[in-house]
């Protein structure tokens, strides 16, 4: 089995200071070694009717299912998913193991 990936995307509520929560996000994945990577970005290109109003995704990356548990019971994410949830509009969340369909060039 692949890696286990943790995918979330947002709308922000208006107001958000976006860099504030993206900065929190970075130091909360610094201080649990359970998550491998972190990626985030803003849609740049999608049309309204696609993107549904979601303009930000984060995804996390875990070696094993195992480690998200670790990722999301730890008490810096509880303290920090109350932070983030004030301030998401709404939210898709997907957690789910990765199947390889291409691999990366050598």
């Amino acid at each position: 089995m692949g890696e286990f990936k943790h995918l979330v995307i947002v709308k922000f509520k208006e107001g958000v200071v976006v860099e504030d929560i993206v900065k929190g996000m970075k130091k909360l994945v610094s201080e649990i070694d359970a998550v491998k990577s972190f990626e985030w970005g803003q849609d740049v290109e999608g049309q309204e009717m696609l993107t549904q109003g979601f303009t930000h995704a984060f995804l996390m990356t875990f070696n094993k299912k195992e480690d998200y548990t670790t990722f999301a019971s730890h008490p810096s994410h509880v303290e920090f998913s109350a932070t983030f949830s004030a301030a998401i509009e709404k939210i898709v969340l997907l957690d789910f193991p990765t199947v390889l369909g291409k691999a990366p060039a050598a």
